[in-house]
């Protein structure tokens, strides 16, 4: 009976370890079976498709190791074969403090990847892959999905994944365009801005500044190319482009080109296909910066319009490809060139009968001093026009003047303008004169860029004609002078006697 007892005890005592066997490997298994979600970050500018593939699988801690390592689904066969053992792979992964053998490995994927899972995330936004099974994932960009866009390809990321998050690691360089305003009235120059005004025949100095995504380290070479594109009225200075990267001149790392486009307009463009051998090291605070000259020709566009000019950079955009040409490229960055005209309507003393015959020449103070502008010789025009002039001190002069009227006093007067000086689409907001001589008024058209005043001639005094009455007044003070020389000789001549 006893015997019977004890091999009962037995017999329930292994059954227990095995029950107890079973429930532990299910629950290992369930564990493992679990379903996890992986969050998806974008912290780019541009909508990204991101492709998650499963490296490897095993079991998974709670405090997120991975353990009996084997290769997972997203990797093929062939693959397999090709990179070896997978528990070995990982366990080298882990022991390596050097982030370039975890892109070295995710390179090496490349070509064996399968059974991805696709997730678009828009800029700024985050979306989420869930029924993932526990593992190490490869995230990515999927193939030319940001090429020639304002963005960049994510650096890879790998993750173990239970419930977590993987943020993108991308970031995209930027660049702007600043033009210099002078008066040359006052000598006042302003800093680096969006507008400015010009006269006809002045050169602008220009200047544009790119910047480095925050992960320049993560390339191993950096394409950059400058695009600047100027209107009709600006003529590119050849060779007065300068390129500096903090105090050092990388000039000669750029290789100019100058187009002249279908419209006239002309397109410089200044391209380095690797800027990390321009012998400065690149970090996510240096700046490219781009000095150069243009000159406002005589097909610049009068008032509102104005002279624009546009920049935008392109750039090496995937940092896990740098060899393979893929680019993004930013919006493009505007500034603007005005410049004026005034308008002269030469009338009688009516103030509104056109008057032929009148010259003008129109002078600006140049450093302290009144330079001629231009001079219109007297014909038949009645409306003379000086286009092409910025704000500052002028001096009109009457040069030739209508017979029979008398010549006008010079009017001196003031141009004044304002314009945005920081915009995305500088505008031209106000053109006046500020200063005019007495009597002189002029009417502003901001959009036509004109300041318009008529100039009054008045006529000479008339004398009187010969037979009038100027002659008979001559003839009487004829008269009266040779009375009183009769009187003089007599009292002469009798004095004599008495003598």
């Amino acid at each position: 009976m006893n015997l019977t007892k004890k091999l009962f005890s037995y017999i329930v005592a292994i059954a227990m370890i095995f029950t107890l066997t079973a429930f532990a490997g299910g629950a290992v298994n369930a564990a493992n079976a679990k379903p996890y979600t992986l969050k998806l970050q974008n912290n780019g500018k541009t909508t990204h498709t991101f492709e998650v593939y499963q490296i490897f699988t095993g079991d998974l801690s709670n405090d997120g190791t991975l353990s009996n390592v084997q290769w997972g689904n997203g990797v093929s066969e062939g693959g397999q074969t090709a990179l070896g053992d997978a528990a070995a792979k990982a366990e080298a992964l882990a022991r390596s403090t050097d982030s370039l053998a975890a892109k070295t490995f995710a390179e090496d994927l490349q070509n064996y990847l399968q059974n991805g899972t696709e997730k678009e995330v828009a800029a700024n936004q985050t979306a989420s892959i869930g029924g993932l099974a526990a593992g190490y994932y490869l995230v990515k960009d999927k193939a030319s999905s940001q090429n020639q866009t304002n963005g960049a390809y994510t650096s890879y990321i790998l993750k173990v994944v239970k419930n977590i998050t993987a943020t993108t690691k991308l970031d995209v360089p930027t660049v702007e365009k600043k033009v210099q305003d002078t008066n040359d009235s006052t000598n006042e120059t302003s800093g680096w801005q969006d507008s400015a005004d010009y006269d006809i025949g002045d050169e602008i100095p220009y200047q544009i500044t790119g910047s480095m995504p925050g992960n320049i380290g993560d390339y191993t070479s950096y394409k950059y190319v400058f695009t600047d594109t100027m209107s009709k009225g600006l003529s590119f200075k050849t060779g007065s482009a300068k390129i500096m990267i903090g105090t050092t001149e990388v000039t000669g790392k750029f290789t100019e080109k100058i187009i002249t486009n279908d419209d006239d307009s002309t397109t410089v463009t200044w391209s380095c296909d690797d800027l990390k051998t321009a012998g400065v090291g690149l970090t996510p605070t240096t700046k490219v910066v781009v000095t150069y000259k243009a000159t406002l020709n005589k097909d610049a566009v009068i008032g509102s319009a104005g002279n624009p000019n546009t920049v935008n950079l392109t750039y090496s955009n995937n940092p896990n490809k740098d060899h393979e040409g893929e680019t993004g490229k930013t919006p493009d960055d505007k500034n603007i060139v005005f410049t004026y005209k005034t308008v002269v309507n030469k009338v009688d003393q009516d103030g509104t009968t056109p008057l032929k015959g009148a010259g003008f020449t129109l002078q600006k103070k140049v450093n302290g001093e009144y330079t001629d502008v231009k001079t219109f010789t007297a014909g038949e025009d009645t409306t003379f026009t000086f286009s092409g002039l910025d704000d500052g001190e002028y001096k009109l002069i009457e040069s030739t003047t209508p017979a029979g009227y008398n010549t006008i006093t010079p009017i001196e007067f003031t141009i004044s303008a304002k314009h945005d000086e920081t915009a995305d689409e500088p505008k031209l907001t106000e053109l006046t004169v500020s200063k005019a001589s007495v009597g002189a008024t002029f009417t502003p058209n901001t959009n036509e860029g004109s300041l318009t005043t008529n100039v009054v001639n008045k006529k000479g005094s008339t004398l009187p004609e010969t037979g009038g009455m100027g002659t008979t007044l001559l003839y009487a003070v004829g008269g009266v002078l040779v009375a009183l020389a009769a009187a003089y000789i007599i009292i002469s001549k009798k004095h004599e006697k008495a003598e």
